[in-house]
């Protein structure tokens, strides 16, 4: 079982799926990144962490969780409200307590076919780095004065 700092149980090639209908409260106008109702950059970089997250949460050991510390993302393509979203993420690669993470993002072309990867519905990619750490640890580091 990992250390509070390490990664042991995990391994290169996880994978995580997360997906989204994009709404109104997704979009660009509504994150203030921009003034058009399309999936908004910085929503999109969430759903791509959750994919992160959904990966390696269940190979964790117990008090554990990991963070996001790096991430570049080139967002290709707009979606808009009504849109199903999916980004994928795989761990690359490990060092010790640091996990890289590759993802891809699609849009689906047709709700009813879900899983939908034709190239032309890519609409991003990118890279995410996370830091696996002890939960408690973290949180009384983070809610610790200053100074």
């Amino acid at each position: 079982m990992p250390g509070p700092q390490g990664s042991a149980g995990l391994a290169a090639g996880a994978r995580g799926m997360a997906s989204t209908v994009v709404t109104e409260a997704d979009t660009a106008l509504a994150a203030g990144s921009g003034d058009v109702p399309v999936l908004a950059t910085p929503r999109l970089l969430a759903l791509a962490e959750a994919a992160t997250v959904a990966a390696v949460t269940p190979q964790l050991a117990a008090g554990q969780t990991s963070v996001g510390t790096a991430a570049r993302l080139e967002h290709r393509r707009a979606s808009p409200v009504g849109t199903l979203v999916t980004a994928e993420a795989e761990l690359t690669g490990i060092d010790g307590p640091r996990l890289s993470f590759a993802f891809t993002a699609w849009q689906d072309s047709d709700v009813a076919r879900p899983g939908d990867r034709d190239p032309a519905t890519v609409i991003a990619a990118g890279t995410i780095d996370r830091v696996v750490v002890d939960r408690a640890a973290f949180l009384a580091r983070a809610t610790r004065p200053p100074g």
